[in-house]
């Protein structure tokens, strides 16, 4: 008996066909339990698995022999290992992302702009320091200092919560060479950045309108705000030492342009340590009174040293704003393969670990109520201080199957209300009202996404459907997770700004072109809907899709079937007696000299008789 073709998705050509026995196929399965690595392990769906009791979820926890006891102990240790130097590759990732965008990201933020140019400005932001932490923290410390008004801060933090979801989307393309791992993985990172759009294609507008968030948190405001220490999460903590030998980016670059301090990045080169000796206190401590910096006192750049640790191996004195640039380009390199092997170490960890086990065991030990699981993201998130973190954790996990997608929205929403106490944590050590007020909208921004979007099923299934849709099509086409963060991360964010800038010119022309450019998109959407919906424009998409992927398979596999036939034309031509190629090849020459020689022949012959005559 062999594997049945998937109706909707055709079998690899490449794999060949696998014989079911009962080790590796729930059909043959007297209990009928599917479970990890099974050849039929994704025709069973959801609805059919039954449930576990919590004893077989014990037995299966922690009844083995010494023999499994010490691969469980091996592979704990594999995993922490590959899970440590993932965390690693994260923040080494955001801090070299903030080397190289942090000079940009401090220029859009500096200005009181318009609604819609705060949100985008927020959403960009994050993308390119990959850390909403960093951005709110920098959004409230810009309305604690009256750099930006309230409104604008609400605005550019409804943006940060869109611009976070791109690292975790980024994590789900490392499970590119699976086509199977990758389409659950991106559902499991896209569900993210629905529920994001989702609540800002509400919530915005809804702002705008009536002030929400801005009346609701101005009733729950005290008249000051104590000053706080700021609170490092654990895994920061022992993480972040690491990291930062490697490379440290400077956060007051950010903060210093987006306030106005400075003017540009300018400011801060070339590096200059006192004495030429690199560490912290002759390099980045800060300058005394009447000291000048450069003079008395160091200089950083965007790569700063640590006062503990001290500075980091990318960090040169002297450096100028075009080494910092390249030294952090060098270890986002760096991050992003760390994060690929780190990434294809604890799937394959994991993947060993769970082989064998049922199905029904795990979703047993998984499936908690939507409630718990959105306190369990809230916590983790709060440890980890970063919601980036979590779910770019969580995304291979549910690459794998072991957390159903149904699972991992609450987890994720959780993610996003853990996120805020950074913000909050910042506002107090700002010791503003109107920072702390900021701080309380992007809290209650979340918590009005979740109550819109997550109670009632109706609504939770638009973002679940809308991640399945999205994963089933990268299972046609590999292209679609770099196209959809291209897209959705920064050309839409551009237009958006571009589109909002005309109207702010207060110019009639401007005025018009806009009115113009955005009646023609409006229309342009709908006429999109209206073809997606009822012209079969789905399906002609997806048609479009499938006929790219038979072509590239057809070119992939051309160089094999050009060898196959090769063979198959010489078994013919063995079994039927006809000429092998080399022997057609030496016929067609020798008739070809003999074509040749014919007329040189006739001309001897023509001048042998005339001699005769």
């Amino acid at each position: 008996m062999t594997a049945t073709a998937d109706p909707v998705y055709p079998q690899d050509p490449e794999k060949e066909p696998v014989e079911l026995t009962e080790e590796n196929s729930r059909k043959l399965r007297p209990t009928n339990s599917t479970h990890f690595g099974d050849v039929d392990f994704e025709e069973e769906d959801a609805a059919e698995i039954g449930d576990a009791t919590w004893a077989e979820v014990g037995q299966a926890c922690c009844v083995h022999t010494p023999m499994e006891w010490g691969k469980v102990f091996i592979g704990v240790c594999a995993a922490f290992f590959f899970l440590y130097f993932f965390l690693f590759s994260l923040e080494l990732l955001g801090n070299s992302a903030k080397v190289l965008g942090g000079c940009t990201a401090g220029g859009i933020m500096g200005d009181d702009v318009n609604p819609v140019a705060a949100l985008v400005i927020g959403e960009l932001a994050t993308a390119l320091v990959q850390s909403s932490s960093t951005t709110t923290s920098i959004i409230v410390s810009l309305v604690g200092s009256d750099a930006v008004s309230i409104n604008t801060g609400i605005y550019m933090i409804m943006g940060a919560n869109i611009g976070t979801s791109v690292t975790n989307t980024i994590v789900a393309m490392g499970q590119m060479a699976d086509g199977i791992q990758l389409e659950r993985a991106f559902a499991g990172a896209t569900v993210h950045d629905l529920f994001n759009l989702l609540s800002v294609a509400v919530l915005f507008p809804l702002e705008l309108i009536s002030g929400y968030l801005f009346r609701l948190t101005s009733a729950m405001l005290p008249e000051s705000v104590a000053d706080d220490d700021k609170w490092e999460g654990p895994i920061k903590k022992i993480v972040s030492p690491l990291a930062g030998r490697v490379l440290k980016a400077n956060k007051n670059v950010i903060k210093d342009i987006a306030t106005g301090k400075v003017e540009n990045c300018n400011a801060y080169y070339p590096v200059i340590c006192v004495g030429g000796i690199e560490d912290y206190k002759s390099c980045a401590d800060k300058c005394g009174d009447g000291e000048e910096k450069g003079v008395d006192c160091g200089r950083v750049g965007l790569i700063t040293c640590d006062k503990k640790y001290g500075c980091p191996a990318f960090f040169q004195n002297g450096a100028t704003k075009q080494d910092d640039s390249i030294a952090g380009g060098v270890c986002m390199v760096l991050a992003l393969v760390f994060l690929l092997v780190c990434l294809l170490g604890l799937v394959n960890v994991l993947q060993r670990g769970l082989m064998g086990m049922s199905t029904r065991i795990i979703y047993k030990a998984t499936n908690v109520p939507g409630i718990f699981a959105l306190v369990i993201g809230a916590a983790v998130t709060v440890l980890v201080q970063s919601s980036s973190i979590t779910t770019s954790v969580l995304t291979p996990l549910v690459g794998l199957g072991v957390i159903q997608l149904e699972q991992m929205l609450p987890l994720t929403l959780g993610a996003n209300i853990g996120t805020t106490v950074t913000g909050l944590l910042a506002s107090l050590v700002s010791d503003s009202v109107a920072a702390l007020q900021v701080a309380l909208c992007h809290l209650f921004f979340n918590i009005s996404g979740i109550i819109i979007w997550y109670p009632i099923p109706f609504m939770r299934k638009i973002p679940l459907n809308g991640a399945r849709e999205l994963g089933k099509w990268t299972r046609r086409s590999k292209a679609i997770p770099p196209i959809y963060i291209i897209t959705v991360f920064f050309i839409c964010p551009l237009l958006l700004l571009g589109i909002s800038e005309l109207f702010v010119q207060k110019k009639v022309g401007w005025t018009v072109l806009g009115t113009i450019i955005v009646i023609a998109v409006f229309l342009g959407i709908i006429r999109f809907t209206w073809w997606w919906k009822r012209q079969e424009g789905r399906a002609q998409f997806i048609a479009c899709l499938d006929r790219r992927t038979t072509r590239n398979a057809a070119i992939a596999a051309l160089p094999e079937d050009m060898q196959f036939l090769k063979s198959k034309v010489a078994q013919l031509a063995e079994h039927t007696g006809l000429p092998e190629d080399e022997e057609v090849d030496e016929e067609k020459a020798e008739g070809t000299d003999d074509a040749e020689a014919e007329p040189e022949a006739v001309a001897e012959e023509a001048v042998e008789a005339e001699e005769q005559a």
